[in-house]
């Protein structure tokens, strides 16, 4: 049966801290109450040269973050000791360092509007400012100035693509071809066929 067009594939890294919290079960069952389907799963340590390239951040994104770090170190009265960009880029190697510290789980989700629902379920990047009901509002109460403070990543749970072609690029990056299955479940048969005839039409 020839894919709908609105059906996309979205791709999903569990952080350490979700494996260690054994919060795995609840953030799939979240992801399944939705409609969409998880056509791929793979735990594993990840290495380092796969997180860079995962990241792919240039100098404008570490500038900019970089900046931010430096505003909000100087609203807590706190010493500046290096360049923004050298901030920024301390983000990526902080989290690198953390997303090797223990196993992760990739994953590939499919379905209509699949990275914008996941987007919408996962929450904003900083938990402590993500809307209650989201998985990282709910789960954790991490803040960037509090991960600045201890110099480490912002533990927020889970990585997930913020559009289809970031999602096309990170799933090559972390999972071969015949890892991800090709299936029709139930609730695609829901949302796509119709009169339930088998027939897309």
């Amino acid at each position: 049966m020839a894919k709908h067009p609105h059906e996309e594939r979205t791709f999903v890294m569990f952080k350490p801290d979700t494996v260690q919290r054994s919060l795995m079960g609840e953030v799939i069952k979240r992801f399944e109450l939705t409609g969409l389907k998880c056509t791929a799963m793979k735990m594993f340590r990840a290495d380092e040269e796969r997180l860079i390239n995962h990241y792919n951040k240039d100098d404008a994104w570490f500038l900019k973050k970089g900046n931010g770090i430096v505003e909000d170190l100087k609203a807590q009265g706190l010493p500046v000791t290096k360049e923004p960009i050298e901030y920024g880029k301390d983000i990526i190697r902080a989290n690198a360092k953390f997303m090797m510290s223990a196993p992760v789980v990739a994953m590939v989700w499919e379905g209509n509007q699949a990275v914008a629902v996941i987007k919408k379920i996962v929450g904003s990047t900083e938990p402590a400012t993500s809307d209650v009901g989201t998985l990282r509002g709910d789960y954790t109460v991490d803040s960037y100035s509090h991960a600045a403070y201890e110099n480490r990543a912002v533990r927020n749970l889970i990585h997930c693509s913020d559009m289809v072609s970031e999602a096309e690029r990170e799933i090559a990056i972390w999972l071969q071809d015949d890892e991800i299955m090709d299936y029709t479940a139930a609730q695609e048969r829901i949302m796509y066929d119709v009169n339930f005839d088998g027939d897309r039409d």
